[in-house]
């Protein structure tokens, strides 16, 4: 469920002068309280030299080694505008607010970066030192998902449900002509998104092919989604596969511009499987894709020729008694075409490991039990790789670099929290943003072989003589099955007094690919969550088994029965809240969304009595309405798992409700469609339940922008009208 919404130890003494959060802060605050910062800092290739934006994204900012560190403007929003209004149409206005945030290094002396004018989208090379821009591609304004070949001769991009391609010289070709409803071409909507995929067109190494889905959806039931905003309502009809019903077909189509030719690589049967990891060989004679089949439980690694699309061989193959959840292409060796890198938690953690092309393991490229989050690279010469690695029992972020012919792995920070570092292009120095639970963040930049680190910055705390900020505390615990450590946080009420009772909120959301606590500057915790907390509230927060960030078996605990083990953890949170002399076990509340407003469903009927109130937002009542993707990876089938699916059920224990329920719903979900709580709602008045209910009209499964004010400004003062004395 990554799709799904994620709200976001130090003390403070109340100074003259300070105040607590208004509610509009609860939104706007992380931007405006955010701790100094550099901003979109970049190394520059083949060189010991990093940029980054200024605070206010007008100008680019320069420092390297020979300079000891100091900032120098290298270019400004008027120097990109100018270069900008001298190569577009003349017709095309320049319009630059910030400096482009997207900006990267094509070599030391140029960026590249994407610009939107009024009718056209170009992607831009500008030359740092002579302050000259040069069109590398052009696209329609209304081109979807552009995705450019590696020498910018092409451009493809979606007009609705249809590729085009346009080229340097601006020929444009059409690719696909597909008019039948249901029928998507090249969209990275496809499979909803799970399975790590971003992209829905791929470009060979040579220029030349482009891959690209073909979704068929056109047997999947349609789900109508109310638009009110009519002078008669309307219905705009979306795609939903539910969990045991018809899902999409997908295959993988291969787009040859020199011959005008289409192929589609022969992926077999059965038509209802997941095409993942697509990947082009370096030759660009050859792709690889991940099959796995629509129980999620045996992933393949096939190899396709590129030119007639026919099978083969497969690489390896990866099963699992619960689930295989491939999220990560395969990336190819940069000086070794034959080998490639591939992450998986097949032995516990998600790790990688060094196949070559004929699918034989070379060697495991993990360390301990250190879970990779994100690969960022090669280092120059191109033996060794270095990623973020998620340590100290899914708390802390920390910077690795391996060797890719031995294995031997070096950390190259240590203090514990949470590192946002990365390696110079020569591999030389290490740039560094810190934070912990008592750091706002600390940037120092320093040598890999010793020396002491220069410092960058040195980030007082935001709210200082500003807002008098509650105290944040970590806490550990264990998980009902008495052997897994559980991370938490509890935030204590302004002025907090040990010797009163206070009124609880919990926090919680539960799931898979969600953390909430984490250590690094306010330990995870959201601004929603500190403002309650100012409101003399005490606010709890627990990981419990299934989510994010510790592994294989921490998550797979829930396969076949979600909410057990999660809600068994999350009661060992309340017992240590209850264990407190200063909570008030009268007036505890609880609060999540999506599958954390499941969780909070499932407190008030299956466990009523705990919590005297409690707000649900978009939340999962019967998995047999979810999707197919992410549902039955989880829980299997409806028809496979009825067992299953009764526990984690929640309409039939709609009469058990006990206590004040505010449901909240997007009347445009997609995700967690509003069936799932008007269905729950019918159940409560079959069962003589009160329940409230706010629907937000024109929001999908998130509340965004200013009517997320509104939404936090009603769950404070739900929790205010049954809670505070």
């Amino acid at each position: 469920m990554k799709k799904l919404l994620i709200l976001f130890l130090f003390g403070s003494s109340l100074a003259y002068g300070q105040r607590n959060f208004t509610i509009e802060e609860t939104v706007y605050g992380p931007r405006q309280f955010a701790p100094q910062s550099l901003v979109l800092p970049q190394w520059l290739p083949q060189t010991d030299a990093f940029s980054t934006l200024d605070a206010s994204y007008q100008k680019l900012t320069l420092r390297d080694a020979q300079s000891s560190w100091q900032s120098r403007d290298i270019a400004t929003i008027e120097d990109i505008s100018t270069a900008l209004q001298s190569v577009l149409n003349s017709n095309e206005s320049v319009k630059l607010s910030y400096f482009p945030l997207d900006y990267s290094w094509a070599d030391k002396d140029h960026i590249a970066f994407a610009y939107e004018a009024d009718s056209w989208k170009y992607t831009i090379r500008y030359a740092v030192k002579t302050k000259q821009a040069q069109i590398l591609t052009k696209s329609p304004a209304d081109g979807a998902q552009a995705t450019s070949t590696t020498d910018y001769s092409k451009v493809a991009y979606l007009v609705d449900n249809n590729i085009e391609i346009s080229s340097k010289e601006g020929k444009r070709t059409i690719v696909t002509q597909d008019s039948l409803a249901g029928i998507v071409n090249g969209s990275d909507y496809t499979h909803r998104q799970e399975f790590g995929i971003s992209k829905g067109m791929w470009w060979s190494p040579d220029n030349e092919k482009l891959l690209y889905y073909r979704k068929d959806e056109s047997m999947v039931s349609n789900y109508p989604l109310i638009q009110w905003d009519k002078r008669v309502a309307a219905t705009k009809d979306i795609r939903y596969p539910m969990a045991g019903m018809k899902s999409e077909e997908v295959t993988l189509r291969v787009y040859d511009s020199k011959t005008s030719s289409h192929i589609t690589l022969q992926t077999g049967e059965p038509k209802e499987q997941y095409l993942t990891i697509c990947t082009w060989d370096p030759s660009s004679k050859y792709i690889y894709v991940g099959i796995l089949n629509r129980e999620q439980n045996h992933l393949k690694v096939n190899k396709y020729d590129a030119t007639d699309g026919h099978f083969i061989q497969t690489l390896f193959e990866e099963k699992s008694e619960s689930w295989v959840e491939p999220l990560h292409a395969l990336t190819f060796l940069p000086n070794k075409p034959d080998q490639f890198l591939y992450q998986t938690d097949k032995d516990g953690f998600n790790q990688l490991y060094l196949y070559d092309v004929s699918g034989k393991l070379l060697r495991s490229l993990g360390y301990e039990d250190v879970i990779v989050e994100d690969v960022q690279g090669f280092s120059s010469d191109g033996k060794k790789v270095i990623y973020t690695g998620i340590t100290n029992k899914g708390l802390d972020r920390q910077l690795f670099e391996v060797a890719i012919a031995t294995g031997k792995t070096q950390q190259l920070t240590n203090k514990s929290g949470t590192h946002r570092a990365s390696l110079s292009a020569n591999g030389n120095y290490v740039l560094d943003q810190f934070s912990n639970l008592n750091t706002a963040n600390n940037v120092d930049v320093y040598a890999v072989k010793g020396g002491k680190p220069l410092e960058i910055i040195r980030a007082t705390n935001p709210f200082e003589g500003k807002i008098s900020l509650p105290k944040i505390e970590a806490v550990s615990l264990v998980s009902a099955d008495g052997q897994t450590p559980l991370n938490g946080r509890i935030i204590y009420p302004a002025n907090f007094d040990g010797t009163k009772k206070y009124p609880v909120m919990v926090y919680l959301y539960g799931g898979s690919h969600a953390q909430l606590v984490q250590n690094k500057w306010l330990y995870g915790a959201g601004y929603f969550d500190l403002y309650m907390a100012q409101q003399g509230y005490i606010v709890f927060t627990m990981d419990n088994r299934g989510s994010d960030a510790r592994g294989r078996d921490f998550t797979r605990i829930t396969h076949r029965q979600l909410g057990q083990a999660e809600m068994a953890d999350q009661l060992k949170g309340i017992d240590f809240l209850k264990s407190k002399s200063f909570v008030d076990q009268s007036r505890m509340g609880i609060f999540g969304w999506s599958f954390g407003g499941f969780m909070t469903t499932s407190f008030m009927v299956q466990h009523p009595g705990i919590f005297q109130t409690a707000v649900a937002g978009g939340p999962v009542i019967d998995w047999k309405y979810y999707e197919v993707m992410y549902g039955e990876r989880y829980m299997d089938t409806p028809q496979e798992n009825p067992e299953g699916y009764q526990k984690a059920g929640l309409l039939d224990k709609a009469k058990q409700l006990a206590g004040n329920l505010l449901i909240i719903h997007g009347a445009q979900d997609p995700v967690v469609v509003q069936q799932h709580s008007m269905e729950f709602i019918e159940a409560c008045i079959k069962a003589g339940k009160q329940v409230d209910y706010f629907l937000y009209p024109t929001h999908e499964h998130n509340v965004m922008g200013k009517d997320r004010i509104h939404m936090y400004d009603k769950i404070a003062k739900y929790f205010d009208l049954h809670l505070k004395k």
